[in-house]
């Protein structure tokens, strides 16, 4: 009876640590720099940043990178202006 009880125990912690995998899987960044579209106009001028671009800014924070990487993209995520407005929204800008 005890084996029992100890193989079910086994079984439900196996299931628990399986489940709770997938939910962080779940909750993985999609990287889409057009997410970040509400922060255009702050990025290139010194407008401030909508509630929006911040909620967006935050989301998108761990592809950042990736974005300062890009060529096509470095120019607006790496200005002075975009440095501006995730300090403003409370984002810490990466050190890539």
């Amino acid at each position: 009876m005890k084996r029992v009880s100890f193989v079910a125990l086994c079984v439900v912690a196996l299931s628990v640590v399986l489940f709770s995998g997938e939910s962080r899987m779940a909750e993985a960044v999609t990287c889409n720099p057009t997410e970040l579209s509400p922060c255009l106009s702050a990025f290139t001028s010194s407008s401030p940043p909508s509630a929006a671009c911040c909620s967006k800014l935050k989301a998108q924070k761990p592809c950042l990178c990736g974005y300062i990487k890009n060529p096509s993209l470095k120019q607006y995520v790496s200005s002075p202006n975009a440095k501006n407005v995730a300090s403003t929204c409370g984002v810490t800008y990466p050190k890539c």
